[in-house]
């Protein structure tokens, strides 16, 4: 039989003592969702959120700007993928934020200080290749990042990992979008 954790003692065939878990509940309510089990560093948690954050920022407003400048005779189909983009894109800097506050944390939406957290890059493209070309080494950036925070939260943070793989998987559909309009454009 495998030992039980020292925090969870076993009464009456459960995995904790339903009286512990009940006062440490009591104790702690001005924490919301965070209890005294939470086994990940919160300043760090806040930290890793907060830069996921910033990426989906800066991905709203670069697909924004995209979608504006678009010109040329594809332009029409290439401006509404970076208008659909730039909307899963504010959902997911929205989902981000409110995690982090359920966490107990501040959603950092400081516009001085965003670029420096992202770990993406506003860009500076002129043609629509150029765009897709940002907007995919983008998507790239953030599915390398997402993917080592789903790790990170593990089983840690289930609710904060099902965030991020759920974000994760939008962001490797935009990949595989821009990949196909660039091959498609770059054909032409």
């Amino acid at each position: 039989m495998a030992a039980q954790p020292h925090h969870l003692p076993q009464k009456q065939g459960r995995l904790f003592d339903v009286d512990t878990v009940r006062r440490e509940a009591r104790e702690s309510i001005h924490q919301g969702a965070v209890t005294k089990h939470y086994p990940l560093d919160l300043q760090r948690t806040y930290a890793l959120l907060n830069e996921a954050l910033a990426s989906e920022i800066v991905c709203v407003l670069r697909y924004r700007h995209h979608q504006i400048v678009a010109s040329g005779i594809e332009s029409p189909q290439v401006a509404a993928e970076f208008e659909e983009h730039a909307e899963a894109e504010e959902r997911h800097m929205l989902e981000i934020a409110e995690r982090i506050d359920q966490l107990g944390g501040e959603p950092d939406f400081n516009p001085a200080t965003i670029m420096a957290r992202s770990p993406t890059e506003y860009g500076k493209a002129t043609t629509l290749l150029e765009m897709i070309t940002e907007d995919l080494v983008a998507e790239r950036v953030v599915i390398d990042v997402y993917r080592r925070l789903v790790a990170w939260f593990g089983n840690d943070d289930p609710t904060s990992r099902r965030l991020m793989e759920r974000l994760l998987a939008d962001e490797e559909e935009h990949a595989a979008d821009l990949a196909n309009l660039l091959d498609t454009m770059g054909k032409k």
